[in-house]
């Protein structure tokens, strides 16, 4: 049992002051490793899957996108007590997970390339999130990557360039095309970087500009830790350097205020070479209450398991 640590006022000044914290451990690493190892055969079967898998093709596969629908483990992570109270804390009392994703890195893939996102229309070409009123200059998500395997410099961990979360370097209006013939075939700076077929750089609002990457911190992780950003942050990783057969498993839970719209207007997501309906999508309350109604919400995962949210929301779920 690991003991609870609270988020304390200095965690969350850091936090505000440079766009990320960690690591939180939220499980033993022997305890990930058996846990991984049983999910990840559980995860071959897509009978409950919200999105099909013959619904998408090319190098990143958006069909296993939000997996934490209909996976009963990956459910009652994304309520995990240890993020939510965080979440609490950056986000206030209403809080959505609204996404998931896996990210492996296999011996030999190129690391990430420097990126920014806001209202993740940067390949997808339509916002995925808008906050209300404009409350920030811009908006975001609050990522909670936590590491599945081992994530080091080797294997591919995180990189980041703290205290920039505030200034957006990209534009996601601008159009940004799909080579997935450039995945693992472009060298910056000495190193195999990409994103996922697309070049990033496009978006730069200066064609100029260049991170100031001498100031970028490598966030290694043990299995079962977990590392805590704004998605608005520059991030990227190293590549898998392949001195190891095993793979890299990142599984990133992604959350807003229940205030955020998502995925305003869109029945259909398009990106990354696929296309996936959002007809059996639903962004799930972890803590707190929806007082807005304006999104689409899922209770309980397609097998019917509900999920682990905070004693508010069952409350007020009792009452409604």
């Amino acid at each position: 049992m690991i003991a609870d640590e609270p988020f304390t006022d200095d965690d969350l000044a850091t936090f505000e002051r440079e766009g990320w914290i960690g690591p939180v451990r939220l499980y033993e690493p022997d305890e990930m490793k058996t846990l991984w190892r049983a999910e990840r055969l559980a995860l071959l079967d897509r009978s409950h899957a919200v999105y099909r898998a013959n619904a998408t093709s090319g190098v990143t596969n958006i069909a296993n996108y939000d997996r934490h629908l209909d996976s009963d483990w990956l459910a009652q992570h994304v309520c995990h007590p240890r993020i939510v109270e965080r979440m609490r804390r950056i986000l206030g009392p209403d809080v959505l997970c609204w996404r998931s994703e896996f990210f492996p890195k296999y011996p030999g893939d190129e690391g990430t390339d420097w990126h920014q996102a806001d209202t993740f229309a940067n390949v997808s070409g339509k916002p995925q999130i808008v906050w209300p009123g404009r409350n920030r200059d811009f908006g975001g998500t609050v990522t909670v990557w936590t590491a599945l395997t081992p994530s080091t410099i080797e294997t591919g961990c995180l990189q980041f360039v703290p205290g920039t979360h505030e200034t957006m370097h990209y534009d996601e209006t601008k159009p940004i095309a799909y080579r997935p013939d450039q995945v693992n075939a472009v060298v910056k700076d000495g190193e195999a970087r990409g994103f996922f077929g697309y070049d990033y750089r496009e978006l730069q609002i200066d064609p100029g500009w260049k991170p100031d990457t001498g100031r970028a911190v490598s966030i290694e992780l043990q299995p079962g830790e977990s590392v805590i950003f704004w998605s608005t942050l520059l991030h990227a990783s190293h590549p898998h350097l392949g001195r190891t057969r095993a793979p890299r498993i990142g599984f990133a839970s992604r959350y807003v205020p229940a205030a955020v719209q998502v995925y305003p207007g869109l029945d259909n997501v398009e990106e990354y070479g696929g296309r996936i309906s959002l007809d059996d999508y639903g962004a799930v309350v972890v803590a707190g209450r929806d007082r807005f109604g304006h999104n689409r919400l899922r209770t309980h995962t397609t097998r019917g398991v509900p999920f682990a949210v905070d004693r508010t929301a069952l409350e007020d779920r009792r009452a409604g």
